[in-house]
């Protein structure tokens, strides 16, 4: 979709007054440039006088999302979000994005309600049921008890035989050709790693990891450490737990993971956030992001509408720069259950009332995804059981679902930690079942074939994590309960098809 015109400005006197100065250090590059470009640009327009904002009617400080034109350079950006009354957190030039604060009540009005959204706005303005709560169970969720870890805390004791799930890929017989290489980096875009944990030492990377909060790189350790939620380092662990003899081992455990923390204390994936996080993935250079995640504040973003397509645009521009710079995406398909082909039967946010009308309805069946599972150059995972079939809870979609990987199914009325998928969190070791949990095996397979295959473009890496996969064709009979009715409807055949993409992820056949 093309970008809304974007008037520039002449006066430069607001950005000496009112805009934080820019500098983030992976950014400066950039920065440089932008003002370079800046001499050669035509002069800007003065803004019409309605679209001054009043900076003296204030309220709550909001985190802003701002899509410029693409080209915008930061200068010209800058002024005019001084001039309605905001401060630049972060401007990133290469896809014309900023992240601003402000507490003008006419902020996104002065700016244009089709170019900046608060998600966090959102949040506080339908606390109760609207948009910005979680409609469905999600991994990220957190306990709200803060995060304390110590190596002296995890046992030793050998802990493989109990997952099945990296059998199941046959990560095991992998391990026997290649572990990896310690070129291969694995952005780990969640909640946080946990630098003590004796299985992820080794693999860590503290100089490559950030925090992203505010949506601009902190490198600092308290920003990408985690504080209330052990999901990041549970993903972590599924990626590149040590091969030790000790605790568990990853499917990669020769590869390096950097923690980039987009998942705040509430639970939130901002997409600010996510923003930041593929921007930083791009920055330094890693390999492939993890994203066990949605953006929020909605389950669908859809491209379409004002506030909806700031999001969608503003993510899709990060997802693309990142793929271009060489980094290859894996993200959740999530634990709705739905079918991520038919979104408006499952956003509760269509026309505020939770129905959509038939216009509607038409309208987002064609331009609404869960990001950036959805978007174009992301491999979605899908999770399946220790049977190889589709959880009940993983969500589902003919031509979204790339390919499926263990997220663990919990038996009725068996031991709640059956079937699930052990790996890391703080102080030892825990089960988790979830989508979140399929996605870093596919991550883990997509870096031993980046290993074996150093060359391989972002399209190549997920080409051939597709093409190797196991085929597991559509159930005859998925009723999962014993109920009579099917619990969900599998679209397509054998080697494609809407449960299991191109299928079950293979560890093996990526080294061989």
């Amino acid at each position: 979709m093309e970008v809304l015109a974007v008037p520039l400005l002449r006066r430069m006197r607001a950005v000496l007054a009112c805009v934080a100065v820019f500098g983030s250090a992976i950014l400066s590059g950039h920065v440089a440039q932008a003002q370079t470009r800046t001499q050669t640009h035509a002069p800007v327009a003065d803004p019409a006088p309605d679209a001054r904002a009043d900076c003296a009617d204030t309220g709550d400080e909001l985190r802003y999302l701002v899509v410029f034109d693409r080209g915008t350079t930061q200068q010209a950006a800058e002024a005019e979000i001084a001039q309605a009354c905001g401060r630049t957190t972060v401007y990133y030039p290469q896809i014309a994005v900023a992240v601003v604060t402000s507490d003008a009540v006419a902020f996104a009005d002065a700016i244009g309600r089709e170019r900046a959204f608060s998600a966090e706005g959102e949040a506080i303005s339908r606390p109760d049921d609207g948009p910005g709560r979680r409609r469905i169970a999600d991994e990220t969720t957190p306990t709200h008890a803060p995060i304390t870890s110590g190596a002296e805390a995890v046992s030793e004791a050998d802990r493989t035989d109990e997952q099945w799930n990296m059998r199941l890929i046959g990560a095991e017989k992998a391990h026997a050709v290649t572990e990896g290489s310690r070129d291969v980096v694995v952005g780990v875009l969640d909640s946080g790693i946990d630098p003590k944990h004796p299985d992820l030492a080794k693999a860590l990377d503290p100089a490559l990891s950030a925090g992203c909060l505010t949506g601009r790189p902190d490198p600092s350790p308290r920003a990408w450490e985690p504080t209330s939620s052990a999901h990041g380092t549970h993903v972590a662990g599924i990626i590149a737990a040590a091969d030790d003899g000790k605790g568990v081992t990853g499917v990669a455990p020769g590869v390096r993971v950097a923690s980039v923390k987009v998942v705040d204390d509430s639970g939130f994936i901002y997409p600010e956030y996510a923003v930041c996080g593929l921007m930083w993935a791009a920055a330094k250079g890693m390999t492939v992001t993890n994203n066990s995640y949605f953006v929020d504040p909605w389950l669908f973003t859809c491209d379409t509408g004002r506030r909806e397509h700031v999001v969608y645009e503003a993510v899709r521009r990060a997802v693309d720069y990142a793929s271009g710079a060489g980094v290859a995406h894996v993200a959740a398909a999530t634990n709705s259950a739905s079918d991520l082909t038919k979104p408006r039967a499952q956003n509760g946010k269509l026309d505020r009332g939770g129905v959509a009308s038939s216009n509607q309805a038409r309208q987002m069946d064609s331009s609404c995804d869960v990001l950036p599972a959805g978007l174009r150059g992301v491999t979605a995972v899908s999770a399946v059981g220790p049977n190889k079939l589709k959880a009940g809870y993983s969500a589902y979609g003919l031509g979204v679902v790339d390919v499926a990987a263990p997220g663990g199914e919990r038996a009725e009325g068996a031991d709640p930690e059956a079937g699930c998928v052990l790996s890391t969190v703080p102080n030892g070791y825990e089960y988790s079942c979830g989508t979140s949990m399929a996605t870093p095996h596919a991550t883990g397979v997509l870096a031993l074939l980046a290993s074996a295959k150093p060359h391989a473009s972002p399209t190549q890496l997920a080409r051939s994590l597709a093409t190797q996969a196991e085929s597991l064709p559509c159930p005859t009979d998925y009723d999962l309960n014993g109920s009579g009715t099917q619990d969900a409807y599998c679209s397509g055949y054998g080697p494609f098809n809407g449960f299991h993409g191109h299928g079950l992820v293979d560890a093996l056949a990526a080294v061989n």
